[in-house]
């Protein structure tokens, strides 16, 4: 009885050892460790495992990470993506040269390898399922375990948290992700995403060879034309360029299940889980609208998804071939409506709140301020556009383009692009601006003029009313009068006024109406004047003149000429207003 306890307890001592040992090695496989399908490993938190499986009715199977805590089944990485195995004899395991290698016992050959290349043959390996999804293998021959190889280097459908999307510099590898063939084959379909480095980096989707979509360069705060994420307890995203690596990153900041799917068709969608209600849910479709397409509207042309029809030519340009236009046919693009002449002093024009175009063809820096950046463009007749490179606090870096602008959206989130136009161009948008002003001037002037004219009838009938009789005094050395209720309006003498227009010369005259002659006239001072001289043939009367001076000297007005005094001496009845140079105003207006 005493040797049948004993056993019992002998039994039960081992396998609860191996229950132990294997609930604390659950997320890692030792060298030559073989696990067979059947058999998982789960990540320490239990978000992720790693086994075979297969996809609805097919009999295929895969070695694979999914989702564990979730009710659907979600895979996010798969190995043997075109190498599946018909039955249920394969087995995973980790090399002594640190490959990680799926077998198939039935075929006895190796399916699908890592082929990770260590020069270091000494290693002591260790694959391990991380709570990120990452599947890891580490070299532990040395105190300080260093990376042989990692899943995250190896894209799929799926963008996790934690994985670097772009190009490592250093080695040379590339980190793009491809869409399955079919919801039920995981094997590379027909879209690639992938980060382009010619110029500044920016992301390219392509079918094939053909360019499907472009997310615009990075600004600081998201990419150009997307709506951008505000600080949120959700997530963090950056984007790294260095002489080390580029790439793009987002990291979970709270316990939210999060990732980027790219479906099989071609979308690439972020998707949340919902715990309340079992599902994924869509939070943001990157090419959610016509406009997402690239290069709609052809070189110079700029996509607006609330116009009908969405494409137009940016301000300075027409269709290139406007029968094609008129069908809704815009690959064409657009021409600048006036040639561009470097040497001539070429200009920019601002265009605001637009998605930043194709940087392929372009050049960067990142220390640069935005007046640098329009000096360099300036100086090489190439430079087509330039623009800031991050817009955050105020704005910093420089972005310029050595080629024809390619896929500009007009956005609410967009940025200022500055756009090399012919100096003629300018020239001709300066004199339509002017015409404006003036125009607007005029308007002003009308209306101010009429307020004038009510103010010296009132104050000519209040004049009448008060009748006050004589309201001037007599100069008794040269017959001049002065009025005496303007005393801050000043009083010239006629041999003042006949000496600055020297003696009214005809060669001083520049100018005449129903009022009489209008002369230049240079005051001791040096002061330039003009010099109003009532005819004798004209309609107003003493009276008249005396009304106009005291209404014109007490409603003084930006947009009204100065005036700066008077002269009343026998029959003779002058106004001195200041000297205008740049003509009159309907020089402007019909000229």
């Amino acid at each position: 009885m005493g040797i049948h306890c004993n056993s019992i307890f002998l039994l039960f001592s081992t396998a609860l050892f191996f229950l132990l040992s294997s609930s604390t090695a659950v997320d890692t496989i030792s060298a030559n460790q073989t696990i067979k399908d059947g058999n998982t490993i789960v990540s320490h938190g239990g978000t992720f495992e790693l086994g075979f499986f297969s996809l609805r009715n097919s009999k295929n199977r895969y070695l694979g990470i999914w989702y564990k805590k979730i009710s659907v089944f979600t895979v996010v990485w798969v190995a043997n993506r075109e190498t599946p195995i018909t039955d249920t004899s394969g087995e995973y395991k980790v090399g002594g040269d640190g490959n990680l290698m799926v077998l198939s016992t039935g075929a006895n050959t190796v399916i699908w390898s890592s082929n990770s290349t260590v020069s270091d043959r000494n290693l002591n390996p260790v694959a391990q399922l991380l709570e990120t999804g990452n599947l890891v293998v580490w070299d532990r021959s040395s105190t300080e375990k260093s990376l042989v190889w990692q899943s995250f280097d190896n894209f799929g459908d799926t963008f996790l948290p934690g994985m670097k999307f772009g190009k490592d510099l250093e080695t040379g590898r590339e980190r793009y992700s491809t869409s399955w063939k079919s919801p039920d084959d995981p094997s590379p379909g027909r879209y690639l995403n992938w980060v382009d480095t010619k110029g500044y980096p920016q992301i390219f989707r392509s079918e094939g060879l053909i360019l499907q979509s472009r997310l615009g360069p990075w600004n600081g705060l998201g990419f150009s034309g997307l709506p951008i994420d505000l600080p949120n307890p959700n997530y963090s995203s950056e984007f790294v360029v260095n002489q080390k690596e580029i790439y793009f990153k987002y990291e979970l900041l709270s316990s939210v299940l999060q990732r980027i799917h790219f479906t099989w068709e071609g979308k690439t969608l972020q998707m949340h889980w919902i715990e309340r209600t079992q599902e994924w849910v869509v939070y943001a479709d990157i090419d959610a609208d016509s406009c997402g397409r690239y290069a709609i509207c052809g070189p110079y042309g700029s996509c607006n998804i609330n116009k009908r029809p969405p494409c137009s030519c940016i301000k300075g340009f027409e269709p290139r071939i406007p029968e094609e236009w008129k069908a809704s046919d815009w690959s064409s693009g657009c021409r600048r409506k006036r040639p561009l002449n470097c040497g001539s002093g070429d200009g920019f024009r601002k265009i605001s709140g637009v998605k930043l175009p194709d940087t392929q063809r372009s050049w960067y820096n990142l220390s640069m301020t935005l007046g640098e950046c329009e000096m360099s463009c300036r100086k090489n007749c190439s430079c087509t556009a330039y623009a800031n490179l991050d817009i955050r606090n105020g704005g910093n870096g420089c972005l310029l383009w050595f080629d024809k602008l390619m896929d500009i959206r007009e956005c609410d989130v967009g940025q200022d692009l500055y756009i090399r136009i012919a100096a003629s161009e300018l020239a001709k948008a300066h004199k339509k601006n002017g015409v404006l002003t003036i125009a607007m001037s005029t308007s002003s002037a009308v209306l101010l003029l009429f307020a004038v004219a009510y103010a010296c009838r009132k104050k000519k009938k209040r004049l009448r009313k008060k009748g006050k009789g004589n309201w001037y005094g007599v100069d008794k050395n040269n017959t001049s009068v002065r009025m005496e209720d303007l005393d801050e309006l000043p009083f010239f003498s006629l041999r003042e006024v006949a000496k600055a227009t020297d003696n009214f010369s005809i060669n001083n005259k520049i100018g005449e109406g129903g009022f009489g002659p209008v002369y230049k006239g240079v005051l001791e001072d040096g002061q330039e004047v003009a010099v109003k001289r009532l005819s004798e043939t004209s309609q107003q009367g003493l009276d008249e003149f005396k009304n106009e001076v005291i209404c014109i000297a007490k409603l003084q007005h930006r947009n009204l000429v100065k005036l700066l005094g008077y002269c009343i001496h026998a029959n003779e009845l002058i106004l001195i207003y200041e000297y205008m140079m740049n003509k009159s105003l309907d020089s402007f207006l019909f000229g």
